[in-house]
């Protein structure tokens, strides 16, 4: 008598283009919101003179470069590829080293300059808002690429934790400034972004990032 075809050899494949899906998923709807970030916290940075704020709207943007890799990565014959997946490792890497130089150089200028930024009650609120919503996001990547046993998906989930982390920051630089003048709070913030970030990057570079059992 012939035998059905063996679930147990199928069952596999379609949970892992289960979570792939919800891996892009996840990443389209992560860059829906980072553009709208990268575009309030750039104007709003751009009006207030806050390199911090800059910063901040960098860093989303780079973000949502980095979920595109994601999406590239779970996409076409790239599905289920060690190359793919070491290349998009260190373009994930690659980005954080990008976001630390751009705020470190700006920060350092304005320390230097004694730039005193403007209040930015736009900037305080999308600072309120991202902090809580962020790691929502971290947590739910970070399970899919776990299970995907991916460190590039683990490794972007870690940039929207990073995220959260450089919310709090901000917030506190921009309250600091507007309620107390203290303006070197906010370059300060932006120092505190970019001592966060190198650690994820050398991880996600040395493919350290996954943490999979």
């Amino acid at each position: 008598m012939i035998q059905p075809a063996p679930i147990a050899v199928q069952a596999p494949l379609a949970e892992r283009e289960r979570l792939e899906r919800r891996a892009r998923l996840l990443a389209w709807g992560g860059n829906g919101w980072h553009l709208v970030e990268f575009g309030i916290a750039l104007g709003a940075g751009i009006a207030a003179g806050s390199v911090a704020l800059v910063g901040f709207g960098f860093d989303s943007l780079i973000e949502a470069m980095s979920a595109f890799v994601i999406i590239w990565l779970f996409t076409g014959r790239r599905r289920g590829s060690s190359a793919a997946e070491r290349r998009a490792q260190q373009v994930v890497a690659a980005s954080y080293a990008v976001l630390v130089l751009y705020v470190t150089a700006e920060s350092l200028r304005d320390l230097a300059g004694g730039h005193h930024p403007s209040a930015s009650w736009v900037g305080i609120g999308l600072a309120a808002f991202t902090a809580p919503t962020m790691p929502l996001l971290a947590r739910a990547k970070r399970r899919v690429g776990r299970q995907l046993n991916s460190s590039a998906t683990v490794s972007e989930a870690q940039q929207n934790q990073i995220c959260a982390y450089l919310s709090l920051a901000l917030l506190a630089g921009l309250l600091l400034n507007a309620l107390a003048g203290w303006w070197w709070a906010d370059p300060a913030a932006a120092l505190v972004i970019a001592a966060i970030a190198p650690r994820e990057g050398i991880e996600s570079w040395r493919g350290d990032a996954c943490d999979c059992c």
